[in-house]
């Protein structure tokens, strides 16, 4: 079962990373589609279910059932540097994306 928990928050950490380098390009290329506001709705969903759960992905409470695991990267297929400072890493690039799509939207408008 922590296999396939493993590999369930692996695709959902890819996806959720795509889409925050996505805004960040987006924000560097002046570019608003389609893509890029589905992208601001997963991660900022994703920010209130985070919020709900006490900063902690609702799959890492789970995964602790069936481990006794406790390294960052016990719930998750990353090198473990990466899934101890993910949310660092990927929250910076989100928030500069976003101060970037919103920049450029107040100069275009």
């Amino acid at each position: 079962m922590i296999k396939l928990i493993k590999i369930i928050h692996t695709i959902i950490w890819f996806i959720m990373a795509c889409a925050s380098i996505y805004i960040f390009y987006a924000g560097i290329t002046n570019t608003f589609n389609l893509f890029v506001l589905i992208s601001i709705i997963l991660l900022f969903s994703e920010i209130i279910i985070l919020i709900f759960n006490k900063w902690t992905c609702p799959l890492t409470p789970l995964a602790e059932k069936y481990t006794a695991d406790r390294n960052s990267n016990f719930d998750i297929y990353l090198p473990n540097w990466l899934a101890k400072y993910n949310k660092i890493i990927f929250g910076t690039i989100f928030s500069i994306g976003i101060l970037l799509i919103l920049i450029n939207w107040i100069i275009n408008v």
